[in-house]
């Protein structure tokens, strides 16, 4: 089946990520000779691995997720990362199938229409850069320059798509459907991108100038510009709010159980990325049960 071969990708796919967010060093391209190139080697004994060390996942579980070499423990990052790439591979394309997973097979790939096989490759693009991102954030408080202008690029190209396409609905859009109507701003594509843009810029603006860049930094800025250009109105303005939201709940819980306290840096692109993640798999859902909990209050 198709979706067994997208996961194998995505796992070669996250074993990539894994290399680059490993290399990074902030202020560096993300791909550079350094980060990309040489072979990989054990963290802890620098042993060159072999070609057998380093098959996705599986090298992993066979190990026990220890060095051949010296048996060091190796980090959970490599089969998470790797997991999570593989599943990128499958459910990006199956909800722009609109979640037709049991017939996502090679008959189905002939039947898509050139707008449907071109925004899937784009939108897996976007999610592996979210993933890296994601990664980098955690482990350096950074987010690449290099990383938020590709998914900026990469809205541009979507915005294009959907033009040429005539893929613009004026009453619904992709991840909201009629709901988003609601919220204005769709007198055409060029309205509701550019409000998307404008929204993530100046929120974030505001809130760096007001805490003179004590509570964001400029990476989260230019990430939110960037969603702007890929979500449009209103996925721009649920997905910052559901950022804010689920930073709020696990920054908390966080300091519940003392692995942070209020002075600690707490990352925010992950918070962007799953607000973003939660948008495209289930923003009409979200959106129908929201209002459905209204008209039994009301």
């Amino acid at each position: 089946m198709i979706y067994l071969i997208l996961f194998i990708l995505g796992l070669s796919a996250g074993s990539f990520i894994n290399v680059v967010s490993l290399r990074y060093r902030p202020g560096e391209k993300v791909l550079s000779q350094r980060t990309i190139g040489g072979r990989s080697r054990c963290s802890h004994c620098g042993k060159t691995l072999s070609w057998y060390e380093l098959v996705p996942l599986l090298s992993f579980i066979v190990q026990r997720g220890r060095c051949r070499s010296c048996g060091k423990q190796l980090s959970f990052q490599y089969p998470v990362v790797e997991m999570l790439a593989g599943l990128i591979f499958v459910f990006v394309p199956w909800r722009l199938l609109n979640f037709q997973f049991s017939i996502l097979n090679f008959q189905l790939i002939n039947q898509l229409s050139d707008y449907q096989l071109l925004t899937a490759v784009i939108w897996i693009i976007v999610f592996l850069l979210f993933l890296l991102l994601s990664v980098v954030d955690l482990r350096k408080f950074v987010i690449p320059d290099s990383v938020n202008f590709l998914l900026g690029f990469l809205g541009l190209v979507l915005f294009g798509l959907t033009y040429f396409f005539n893929e613009f609905d004026f009453y619904s859009s992709q991840f909201f459907g009629h709901y988003a109507f609601l919220l204005g701003f769709r007198e055409n594509i060029f309205v509701n991108y550019f409000a998307g843009f404008l929204f993530g810029l100046l929120f974030f603006g505001a809130i760096i100038f007001l805490s003179r860049g004590k509570a964001m930094g400029l990476g989260d800025l230019k990430l939110a510009a960037a969603l702007g250009i890929l979500f449009g109105w209103p996925e721009a303005l649920i997905i910052i709010a559901l950022s804010f939201v689920l930073g709020a709940i696990i920054s908390l819980s966080l300091m519940a159980i003392g692995r942070k306290t209020m002075k600690d840096m707490v990352p925010f692109g992950p918070f962007l990325v799953l607000g973003s993640s939660l948008v495209f798999f289930f923003g009409f859902p979200l959106f129908d049960a929201y209002f459905n909990f209204l008209n039994k209050i009301i």
